[in-house]
C-alpha cells in the first residue's frame, strides 16, 4: 500500500510545483458593457508571473478588484493542474461569478504552474521556500490596484485553499507593504498548520485502510510513528530523511523540505487574530470536503472573531474542495463537469456588492 497513490486529494506542497482576448465575455449590469480576459504578465522576484486580467471594456467608471490566489500544487491561474486528469476551473469560475457582479479581477500562474513554471528554480527545486510565492502574490496585487480603470480603493484578496494562507499573510503585514485590502475571502482554506495538516490526512486516510483491511494494525501503526517521527525532524531541523517509507516520499521529502518547513510556521487561525479589526472576509467550508473540514476552518473563523472582524461565515452541504457540488467530495471527481455552488456564487455576490 502507497500513501502516495490513496492521497490523491492530499494537499500537497506548494512546490511541484499584450492584450489578446480569450474570447471570454459575461453579462454585465450594463448591455454596453463587455467583460474580456486579457492576457497579461508582471516581474516578482526576477522571475516574470503570466496571468489573465478580466475587466470590463466600454466602462466609463472605475470598478473593484480582486486578486484570486490558487491552492497547492502545480495549480495554475484558472485553478487547474498536471496532476489532474482533466479540468477544474475553480479560479476561473471564481473570476466570471465577481464580473457578473461588477468586480474585476487577477489570476496568475504562480510558481512551478502554467506559463511561468520554474524559471531559474528548474535546476534547485530544493532551494524554494515560501518567499517566492510571497513575492508573487504582492506583485500581483501592486499590478492588479495600478490597472487604468480599477478603484484601488476597493481592492479584494481571494485565496482558495492554500492560496488563502497566502491572502492571509498579505493582508496581516507579513508580506510587508502592500496596496490596502479592502475585503478578504478564505475558500476551503488551509486553517491548520501544514505539516498537522498532512498528518491528520494521512492519520484518517490509513485509519479507512485499516479498517477496510488492506493494512494491518500493526502497519497502521508503523505508519502514523514513522510520519510523526518524520514530522518532528523537519520541525526541528528543515530536513527530511531521503526514502521515507510506505509512500510517505511523496510528501514528505528533500524537494520539498524547505517550503513545508517555512510554510508550517504559519497557523492560520493565529494568522487571523492580527487582522485589521472590521475587515470584511468571506469564509467558506463544506460537509463534503475530504480536505479541509469545518471543524478546522472554525479555527480561522474564530480567529477573526478575535480580531473583530466582519466575517460571513458560509457553510455549505455538499460541495467538495474545489467548491463543486459533489455529496462525496472525491478528489476522483473534481475534473468531471458538475456545477458549482449556486450557493456559494450568491453569498460571494452578496459579500462583493457590500463590501467592495
Amino acid at each position: 500500500m502507497a500513501v502516495s497513490t490513496m492521497l490523491s486529494g492530499v494537499l500537497a506542497a506548494g512546490i511541484v510545483a499584450g492584450t489578446a482576448v480569450d474570447g471570454a465575455s459575461a453579462a454585465s449590469k450594463s448591455p454596453a458593457v463587455t467583460w474580456v480576459d486579457e492576457p497579461v504578465s508582471f516581474t516578482a522576484g526576477g522571475l516574470k508571473i503570466y496571468a489573465t486580467y478580466r475587466h470590463p471594456v466600454g466602462k466609463a467608471s472605475l470598478v473593484p478588484a480582486v486578486l484570486l490566489i490558487g491552492g497547492s500544487g502545480p495549480t495554475d491561474r484558472d485553478g487547474n493542474s498536471p496532476l489532474e486528469n482533466g479540468l477544474v476551473n475553480t479560479l476561473k469560475t471564481l473570476a466570471h461569478w465577481l464580473s457578473d457582479d461588477g468586480v474585476a479581477s487577477l489570476r496568475y500562474d504562480k510558481l512551478g504552474s502554467g506559463q511561468t513554471r520554474l524559471g531559474a528554480f528548474a535546476s534547485n527545486v530544493g532551494s524554494i521556500g515560501i518567499l517566492p510565492y510571497e513575492q508573487e502574490s504582492v506583485a500581483a496585487l501592486r499590478f492588479l490596484a495600478a490597472q487604468k480603470g480599477i478603484d484601488d480603493q476597493r481592492l479584494g484578496v481571494f485565496g482558495h485553499s492554500e492560496g488563502a494562507l497566502y491572502a492571509l499573510l498579505m493582508a496581516t503585514g507579513h508580506e510587508g507593504a502592500v496596496p490596502r485590502i479592502h475585503a478578504l475571502g478564505l475558500f476551503e482554506p488551509l486553517s491548520i498548520r501544514y505539516l498537522d495538516l498532512i498528518s491528520v490526512q494521512v492519520d484518517a486516510q490509513v485509519a479507512v485502510e485499516a479498517k477496510a483491511g488492506q493494512v494491518t494494525k500493526k502497519l497502521e501503526s508503523t505508519i502514523k510513528s514513522t510520519l510523526t517521527k518524520a514530522i518532528a525532524r523537519l520541525r526541528s531541523t528543515g530536513a527530511v530523511a531521503q526514502n521515507l517509507p510506505y509512500g510517505l516520499d511523496s510528501l514528505l521529502n528533500p524537494s520539498d523540505a524547505k517550503y513545508l518547513y517555512e510554510a508550517d510556521k504559519f497557523d492560520p487561525a493565529t494568522l487571523a487574530v492580527s487582522l485589521a479589526a472590521t475587515t470584511p472576509v468571506i469564509v467558506s467550508c463544506s460537509t463534503a470536503d475530504t480536505q479541509v473540514s469545518c471543524a478546522q476552518t472554525d479555527l480561522i473563523v474564530k480567529g477573526l472573531s478575535k480580531a473583530g472582524a466582519t466575517t460571513d461565515y458560509v457553510q455549505l452541504k455538499g460541495v467538495d474542495h474545489v467548491l463543486k457540488v459533489d455529496a462525496s467530495g472525491s478528489a476522483n471527481n473534481y475534473t468531471k463537469a458538475l456545477p458549482f455552488s449556486p450557493v456559494l456564487k450568491k453569498a460571494i455576490g452578496k459579500f462583493v456588492r457590500q463590501s467592495l
